[in-house]
């Protein structure tokens, strides 16, 4: 469903993805480890079409479409839905003319009140969108909007990210439902791209494959457990060191 082939993009004059490879089919999950500054969020905001990430070089397919090109609109007709590491606050919209803009005609306030319920958000449907809300609250507040969304590929940045030990497990909860981990992967009509600095959204998300991503580029692939092992052992500085070796060889 998507193929991320020969990948660079640029913010500026500056070249920050360095030709980026990643085929993600249908059902999967997929997550990119990182440290902070490797470049992960601008290959998601690349991915989602923000024009201040110029593609330089390379190609975006989406079920079987060139993308490469098209702009954030249209990639969000196609499908592809995004939550943010640091969502923006959006004064004067509330959280209910949202939900019900992401539901595109596909239900009514009682399916809103239901999001609600599930995302523990009942109370926040009168207010301006993250406008007072905690890190948990406005994650909650990101995946009510994908769930009404529905996109066809979910891109995760950083979801544990500034979330309690109680609200991890409910976004956790969320995530397996976005991406319809209930069902076998060749059922399922979401695939996913997470984001993690610590890997510890995998105690509650299953992925099939990992990625680490250092100094813009993809240093390995394999099983995101084993990944996470890893870099739990030696850190990232022992996958800058691979990347080094890898490009030595070259």
């Amino acid at each position: 469903m998507l193929k991320i082939k020969q990948l660079a993009v640029a913010v500026g004059d500056k070249e920050i993805l360095h030709d980026i490879n990643m085929t993600i089919g249908t059902g999967e999950t997929h997550v990119l480890f990182g440290p902070n500054g490797s470049g992960k969020t601008t290959l998601l905001t690349a991915l989602m079409g923000f024009p201040k990430y110029r593609i330089v070089r390379g190609s975006i397919t989406f079920q079987g479409k060139d993308i490469t090109g098209l702009p954030l609109d249209e990639r969000a007709r196609l499908g592809i839905g995004m939550s943010f590491q640091r969502p923006p606050v959006v004064r004067g919209v509330k959280m209910s003319d949202m939900v019900a803009a992401c539901l595109k005609g596909r239900g009514d306030a009682e399916t809103v009140a239901k999001l609600a319920k599930r995302t523990d958000l009942e109370d926040f449907l009168d207010r301006e969108i993250n406008y007072g809300f905690s890190g948990g609250e406005i994650k909650r507040s990101e995946m009510m909007q994908l769930l009404a969304q529905k996109p066809k590929l979910a891109l995760l940045d950083e979801p544990e990210s500034g979330v309690d030990l109680e609200n991890i497990v409910l976004i956790g909860e969320l995530i397996n439902e976005l991406l319809e981990k209930h069902c076998p992967i060749p059922d399922r009509k979401c695939m996913g791209l997470i984001i993690t600095h610590t890997g510890h959204i995998l105690d509650y998300v299953n992925a099939r494959t990992g990625y680490v991503m250092c100094d813009g580029r993809i240093s390995c692939q394999g099983d995101p457990h084993e990944i996470l092992q890893t870099i739990k052992e030696g850190g990232y500085g022992s996958c800058v060191n691979c990347l080094a070796r890898r490009h030595l060889n070259v």
